[in-house]
């Protein structure tokens, strides 16, 4: 009986309670577009574009200023401009006090200058969280006085778009934008002085149908919706069907409208490599 004591395994009394490990609830995000559900961190290390089916959701004009401009060069211009109720229109000035207190102090539009992999550029980024990114006076003041800084800087400007076009509370101030920032662009053309433009998810309205489709090169993210009118509108207006998906970057891409399709981790890239090839600049040249 002894010896059989050598082979007996002695067993040893298990724990029935189970550590729980609490994962908060924020830890998690989930695709708009294919439903994938991941961590948190995953799409913000990824621009927030889904490691999944690669849909760009929205960011914040933020987020754009830091994924394009250098870390540490970026400097704010005409904070101070700030809408005003010129047409007294009804619940105006209640609705822009709501859209300070959820987007900030920055209008729909921030401006402001920096370096992009050490090109000294002028930069405006629409905010689509204030009004929807309408193009109000200001939005349309502050494209105009960044172009005009790029003629007697003798930089390259690039602006981010993502609006639903003219802000109605504005009525004609604001369509006068369109021509406003059309002449003053003009004249940066006519100074070869580039200008890039980047269409994001959604480009629409008045900002489509000036500033927006005026670059000298023309990108625009995977899947954004860009056009003028709405797809109801266009058809009612011609009476015809329309092709599907007509209004995203890639149908535009493809009939000439848009230049190139760039994922957003990849924009910063290729708009440094753009502007070299457009002005020959080299790394670290030009002073902000």
């Amino acid at each position: 009986m002894a010896r059989m004591a050598w082979f007996k395994k002695e067993r040893k009394p298990r724990s029935t309670e189970r550590i729980k490990r609490e994962i908060p609830a924020d830890a998690w995000e989930k695709c708009d577009e294919c439903g994938h559900i991941d961590i948190r961190d995953r799409f913000l290390r990824a621009a927030n574009v889904c490691p999944n089916c690669g849909h760009h959701r929205r960011i914040t004009a933020q987020e754009y200023i830091d994924l394009l401009i250098d870390e540490g060069s970026w400097h704010e211009l005409y904070a101070n401009l700030k809408s005003t109720d010129p047409l007294t229109f009804e619940s105006y000035g209640e609705r822009l006090d709501a859209a300070h207190r959820k987007a900030g102090p920055f209008d729909a539009l921030r401006a402001g200058y920096g370096r992009l992999d050490g090109i000294a550029v002028n930069l405006g980024v629409m905010d689509f969280a204030f009004m929807g990114g309408s193009m109000g006076s200001v939005v349309g003041e502050k494209v105009a006085r960044l172009a005009r800084r790029s003629i007697d800087k003798r930089q390259p400007l690039i602006v981010v778009s993502a609006s639903g076009g003219a802000r109605m509370q504005e009525g004609v101030l604001s369509l006068m934008q369109m021509a406003k920032t059309s002449v003053v662009l003009a004249e940066l053309a006519a100074k070869g002085l580039p200008f890039i433009s980047v269409l994001t998810n959604p480009t629409t309205g008045g900002v489509s149908a000036s500033y927006a489709m005026q670059g000298d090169a023309i990108l625009a993210e995977p899947g954004a919706v860009v056009g003028f009118a709405g797809p109801r509108v266009i058809k009612q207006t011609i009476g015809q069907d329309l092709p599907a998906g007509f209004q995203t970057a890639e149908f535009l891409v493809d009939h000439g409208m848009v230049d190139l399709v760039v994922p957003r981790t990849e924009l910063k890239g290729t708009s440094a490599q753009l502007l070299r090839h457009m002005t020959g600049a080299r790394l670290a040249e030009g002073a902000a």
